[in-house]
C-alpha cells in the first residue's frame, strides 16, 4: 500500500471522531510523547499549533504531518517565558479562530541525588514543569472562559503517585502539577475539562537530561527493558480528547505492564 493510500485509509476510519477538526496546541511537541501525540491527532484530523524550543524539529514534524494530509503550524516555544505561551495560544485564534484544547507536555527530568546539590537543575525543573504549566493556563484560561468550552491535558508522571531515590525534586514538580490541575478541574465548572496523564517508563530521551552518570546508566537500562513507546501516551490523551463535552477524564495512568 502507498503512503497515499495508507493515508486516505486513516482519514476515512478517523472521520467523525471527537477529534476531529478540534483546534489542539501542544507544548514540547518536537519530539517523544509530543512528537507522537502531535502525529497521532493530525491523523485524526486535528488542527495543531505544535510549539518546543527545537524550531528546526518543529519545522520538520510540520512537513511530515501536512505531507500526509495533516494541518499543523508551529511556534518557537520556551514554557518558562509567559509571553510564548500567550503567542502559542494567539496563534491558534490567529489561524483556526479558536483553542479547543492545551495539552501542556513539555518537561525537565534532570534526574539526581539531593547530596548532589544541582540546584541550578533543581530551579530549572520547577520553572518547566511546575511554573510551565501554570503559565499554560494563564494563556489558554481566558481563551476558554470567552468560548465556554475548553480542556486542559497536562503530562504528569507515575513519579506523581510515587517517591524513590534520585527524583525527590522531580517528584515533587509532578505532585505540584497533580495538585494544579485537580484544583483547576474543580475551580473549571461544567464547561471546560481537565486531564492528567501519567506516564511511566517511556522509550523517550527523558534518561539523557541527568547529568549525574550512575543515575543516567541506571534510567537508560531501566528503560531498554521497560518502556513503552511514547504512542502509548498519545493514545490515552487522544482518548481523554474524543469524549463527549460532558464527560471529563480527570486522571490516566499509564505504565509499562512490568513496572512496580
Amino acid at each position: 500500500m502507498s503512503e497515499t493510500d495508507t493515508s486516505e485509509t486513516t482519514m476515512t476510519r478517523t472521520a467523525g471522531s471527537g477529534i476531529d477538526g478540534k483546534v489542539v496546541a501542544i507544548t514540547g511537541a518536537s519530539s517523544g510523547i509530543g512528537e507522537a501525540t502531535a502525529l497521532l491527532l493530525a491523523e485524526r484530523g486535528a488542527r495543531l499549533v505544535l510549539g518546543a524550543r527545537r524550531s528546526e524539529q518543529l519545522v520538520d514534524l510540520v512537513a511530515r504531518i501536512e505531507k500526509e494530509g495533516g494541518t499543523a503550524v508551529q511556534i518557537r516555544t520556551d514554557v518558562t517565558r509567559r509571553g510564548d505561551l500567550h503567542a502559542l495560544v494567539a496563534l491558534a485564534g490567529e489561524r483556526y479562530g479558536r483553542l479547543d484544547v492545551l495539552v501542556s507536555n513539555a518537561g525537565a527530568g534532570t534526574i539526581s541525588p539531593l547530596d548532589d546539590l544541582r540546584v541550578e537543575e533543581w530551579d530549572n525543573m520547577v520553572d518547566v514543569n511546575v511554573k510551565g504549566v501554570l503559565h499554560g493556563i494563564a494563556a489558554a484560561l481566558p481563551v476558554f472562559r470567552a468560548q465556554g468550552t475548553g480542556h486542559f491535558i497536562t503530562t504528569a508522571s507515575t513519579a506523581a503517585y510515587r517517591i524513590v531515590p534520585t527524583m525527590a525534586v522531580y517528584a515533587g514538580t509532578k505532585f505540584a502539577v497533580r495538585a494544579i490541575c485537580e484544583g483547576l478541574r474543580q475551580e473549571a465548572g461544567d464547561s471546560l475539562r481537565v486531564t492528567t496523564v501519567s506516564p511511566g517508563v517511556t522509550a523517550t530521551a527523558f534518561a539523557e537530561a541527568s547529568t549525574n552518570s550512575e543515575v543516567r546508566a541506571e534510567i537508560t537500562k531501566m528503560r531498554d527493558e521497560l518502556a513503552i513507546p511514547p504512542e502509548a501516551i498519545a493514545r490515552a490523551i487522544a482518548f481523554a480528547i474524543e469524549q463527549p463535552a460532558a464527560v471529563d477524564v480527570s486522571e490516566i495512568v499509564v505504565r509499562p505492564t512490568a513496572q512496580s
